[in-house]
């Protein structure tokens, strides 16, 4: 049976896109600029030649790139985003190395980010319905603190298929702004499997949609024509 509520999620995430598109140059709309001016890490750029091979998949996913991921834009270099750390729902530190081989959507959410509560259900079904040995969506939460409300918040919004990565200290915000690559939250990068960085937009999407998993589909696979 057909999620009534989805299709008002879907427009309700539409037009949260299209507003923050006007205001896509503004500083950190929803994000609290208290602790992200902290000397945390910054992502250091790989060796461009390692990421030669991305420009072609960049050049065939561009027009991959409408509907309800509008707002993605390609990447006019690709290259490695290396020195990128957070935590597994363990505790164990993570890098973007440890995703090697597997192309991954990385988000960063917050419990206080409005739009975040409308968009995570949708990466949570596009994980399900994608999510593979050859690609995940990566979802790091940067609340600082502890991981009591994080989990709360999956819970409450129903997301179940998502691992519950997290980053108290917003180093990878932080190392995503420094890059040009973040302005607010939400925040989504796509990366091949290489880690090479191959689009990047800022606000919500409806990820579960016909374009969204269309996008991440021929990033995956290799196939941008299908």
């Amino acid at each position: 049976m057909t999620d009534p509520g989805k299709p008002r999620s879907a427009l309700r995430l539409v037009a949260l896109a299209a507003l923050l598109g006007l205001i896509a140059g503004a500083a950190a709309v929803y994000v609290r600029q208290s602790g992200s001016g902290n000397a945390l890490q910054r992502a250091s750029l790989g060796d461009a030649g390692q990421c030669a091979a991305a420009s072609d998949k960049i050049a065939g996913l561009t027009p991959l790139m409408k509907g309800q991921v509008a707002a993605m834009a390609p990447a006019d270099r690709p290259r490695l985003l290396e020195g990128l750390t957070f935590k597994d729902g363990a505790g164990k530190d993570l890098t973007l190395a440890d995703f090697k081989g597997r192309t991954v959507l990385l988000n960063l959410w917050a419990t206080w980010c409005v739009p975040c509560r409308e968009e995570m259900p949708a990466l949570d079904r596009l994980e399900t319905a994608e999510g593979n040995d050859r690609f995940e969506v990566v979802a790091v939460n940067i609340d600082t603190g502890s991981d009591e409300k994080p989990r709360a918040f999956l819970s409450e919004t129903g997301v179940k298929a998502l691992k519950p990565y997290r980053d108290a200290s917003m180093s990878v915000f932080s190392a995503l702004k420094k890059e040009g690559l973040a302005f607010g939250l939400p925040v989504t990068v796509l990366l091949d499997d290489k880690g090479c960085l191959l689009s990047a937009m800022n606000g919500p999407a409806a990820w579960d949609g016909e374009e969204g998993r269309a996008l991440v589909r021929a990033a995956s696979t290799g196939n941008a024509g299908s």
